[in-house]
């Protein structure tokens, strides 16, 4: 049986209450919170399980969505989720979180992958622009691995450890994403 939201090694699936141990793991990592957003302080089991079931029950909205990156083994590995989708221009963005036991092994990259099939070949999307902290190396390296192309930077825009860091910003269009 064809499962399109399975690759060789991930699959994609939706959101579950059930998933409340992996966004309590993530609110406890505090380097992921400097390089994706900003540190912020710890939310609480309630807190979070609130924000899960909320999530969890909203499917797809103008095109947003939060899959959860599930190993073949049936491990909880990570999340990717869609924003800043407008169908007028064919754009979108994505956030990507992956445990950090389990990155480097490809599972963002499939993750990824799966979800560029899916808004450049059933959406009709045709162009995904991302932002990156400058200190974030691995999703910098990860991105020009995929294709993905520097597109510029705003200087200074994101402040950690005590420091300023650019925003980089990477896209890839359709055709990029076909070759």
């Amino acid at each position: 049986m064809f499962n399109y939201w399975q690759s060789k090694t991930i699959k994609l699936r939706a959101l579950e209450v059930s998933d409340l141990d992996f966004f309590i793991a993530l609110n406890q990592d505090t380097q992921r919170s400097q390089f994706i957003d900003w540190l912020r302080p710890p939310s609480s089991t309630s807190t979070i399980e609130h924000w899960l079931k909320e999530k969890a029950q909203q499917g797809m909205q103008d095109f947003q969505y939060q899959w959860m990156i599930e190993s073949l083994e049936g491990q909880t590995v990570g999340s990717i989720v869609t924003h800043s989708c407008d169908s007028r221009t064919g754009t979108f963005s994505y956030a990507l979180d992956v445990l950090n036991e389990f990155q480097r092994r490809g599972y963002a990259s499939e993750a990824i992958k799966l979800v560029l099939k899916y808004y450049f070949h059933e959406l009709r999307f045709q162009k995904v622009i991302i932002a990156v902290h400058s200190n974030n190396v691995a999703s910098i390296e990860l991105h020009k691995h995929l294709g993905f192309k520097h597109e510029g930077s705003h200087r200074r825009m994101v402040f950690s450890e005590g420091r300023y860091f650019d925003l980089e910003w990477f896209g890839l269009t359709i055709e990029e994403y076909v070759q």
